[in-house]
Order: structure tokens, then sequence, then C-alpha cells
């Protein structure tokens, strides 16, 4: 019969069990003992494919057959049987897992033997950008670095940021004011904030890249993405490079998110340095105070004095060395 040794549609089939032979199983588990010849009558199946699965669920420690010349089996109690076949499972996958490196390993190696997707690999298209951005979230280990900008290839919220900071994954983005005017954006980040990530914002900023565990760095080679070139750098003095641009923009790049304020400066001049440090339109920062332009540019005067700076980013650097930010 078809559904004998294979896994079918049954509860059991991820461990290897097909469904007939877990519902040879399950009625096991209802009764004390039985032999073939009452099984197949209960299952309304003959006698010799009811024996041919109580084989199997024996080998799979499911199933017992007990002492005496008549065959008779009993189920094994099914958490620790069941258990026992998750585990066998698991290990079989970590396994393939471990195959699956051996096979990516000689497939790079291949590659670079014959002077393919060696240091650099070019990638064509949004598609491939986000792609890739995903998957280097999801290989990152240790650490994450981030210059971030539109436009963007996919959503700008992030889903797989907060899993890869659950799992300890140390996170620093620096950001454009131009990422920051956009709908939510600051809400993100101080949401993204308490989950670890470590954000500043860098006026002037003009390129997107990832670093994934300073092994891998993607890159757009231009902010025009439908039709956009990307680079994708492997370790190189060249990746060397690139950490250290980002070290020197993360250096200039001014602070924001959820730090706890200095205690000699009230709450509402604390998010207004926050957003001046942002790069926010002054139009855009009355607002979102809800205030008029004119009295967000008096409160803007009085702050810019106090910190003894002439501009927005003089006033944030300021601000972050005071603790303000």
């Amino acid at each position: 019969m078809g559904d004998e040794g294979t896994t079918g549609e049954g509860g059991l089939s991820s461990v290897g069990v097909s469904a007939f032979d877990e519902r040879v199983y399950r009625a096991l588990v209802g009764g004390r003992s039985a032999t073939p010849a009452e099984l197949g009558a209960q299952l309304d199946v003959s006698p010799d494919r009811v024996d041919r699965a109580l084989a199997r669920l024996r080998a799979q420690g499911l199933a017992s057959r007990l002492a005496g010349r008549l065959r008779r089996y009993t189920a094994v109690e099914p958490e620790a049987a069941i258990e026992t076949l998750v585990r066998q499972r698991t290990a079989q996958l970590e396994a393939v897992r471990g195959t699956a490196a051996e096979l990516a390993a000689a497939f790079h190696a291949m590659r670079h033997r014959n002077g393919a997707g060696g240091a650099v690999e070019v990638l064509v298209g949004p598609q491939s950008l986000g792609r890739w951005f995903v998957r280097l979230q999801h290989q990152a280990r240790e650490e994450m670095l981030v210059l971030d900008r539109p436009p963007y290839a996919l959503a700008p919220d992030n889903p797989v940021e907060p899993v890869s900071l659950a799992q300890g994954v140390h996170w620093r983005g620096v950001y454009s004011p131009e990422a920051l005017q956009m709908p939510g954006s600051l809400e993100e980040i101080e949401r993204l904030a308490t989950c670890g990530e470590e954000a500043r914002v860098l006026p002037g900023l003009s390129m997107k890249m990832a670093i994934a565990d300073r092994k891998v760095a993607l890159l757009p080679l231009s902010l025009d993405l439908e039709t956009a070139h990307c680079a994708l750098v492997r370790e190189s003095t060249l990746l060397d490079g690139l950490v250290d641009l980002f070290e020197a923009y993360w250096a200039r790049a001014v602070p924001i998110g959820n730090q706890s304020p200095a205690p000699e400066l009230a709450e509402e001049d604390r998010t207004l340095v926050t957003l001046l440090a942002s790069g926010l339109t002054d139009a855009a920062i009355a607002r979102r105070l809800g205030v008029s332009l004119r009295t967000m540019r008096r409160r803007t005067r009085r702050i810019f004095d106090e910190l003894s700076a002439t501009n927005r980013f003089q006033a944030g650097l300021q601000a972050a060395r005071r603790g303000w930010l």
C-alpha cells in the first residue's frame, strides 16, 4: 500500500512516522495490548499490513512485543518515546546543516578558483539588495553595522532586527536626517533602542551600507535602487576599509534614542535637542512639538546660547557631551 514506510499528513510525520503507522500506534495506545489480527479488525485492514506497521513502530521505539508465542504488542509510553524520536530527528537535521556548510564552502572555493564570487560580487536590482540585506541579518552572530538612509528596497521598518537583538547581536546604526523624517521613524528607532540598538544621526550621510560580523558588507553603488548595481564585499582589505569608514562616520555622528536625560535639562528641551540633532526641518520640529514656528525658533536660540553653539550639529555634539541625548 502507498502509505506503508512513508511519512504522511499525520501529527508524527515530522519524526518519520507514516500516517498509517500513526493510526496503528494510536489504536495501540487506546488499549492494553493487541495482536495484529485484533488491530486489523479494529482498523478494517488486513492483519499482515498491521503486522508490518507494528514492526516499524517497534524499530522506532513506539511499540513493544510482549513475551509468548502469540504476537501481541503494547504501546511504549508516548511522551518518552516521541521525545526520543524528536532528538533523533534533531540530530539528523544538525548533520544536514553541517553538510550544507561543507557544500557552501566547496561552492565558494570553486567560485574563487574560477575568478567569480571573489572579494567583490556585483548584484543587480532592488530584489537582490533586499534579499541580501535580510540574509546578512540572519547570518550575523555578533555585530551589525548599518548606514541607513532612503531610498529603501524593503519597507523602512525592519522586523528582523528585533530578533537579531534578542539573540545578542550588537547593532549600531548611523541614520541620515532624511531617514528620520519618514513617518514613524523616530518612534521605531526609540523602540529598537529599548531592544538594544545604538543609534546615531549624521547630517550629510551620502551612502547606504550594512556589514555583518565584519565579514561581509553590502552597499548599493548608487541611490537609484530601481537600476542600481550593489556590491557584496567579502573579507579583504576593501572590507577592512569599509569598516573603518563606518567607524569614522560613527565617531562624527550624534547619539539619538531614549537615553536618560540630564537632570538640568527639561524633558521638552531634551526632545527639542534630539529633534534638532536629527536634522528635521524647523517646520517639521514645530509640528512634532505642537508649537508655532516662532516659539520653536525662540527655544532653539536659547538652547544654542546655553551650548555655545552656532548650528544644529555643534549643538548636537555639545548636548551629547553633556549627556543630554
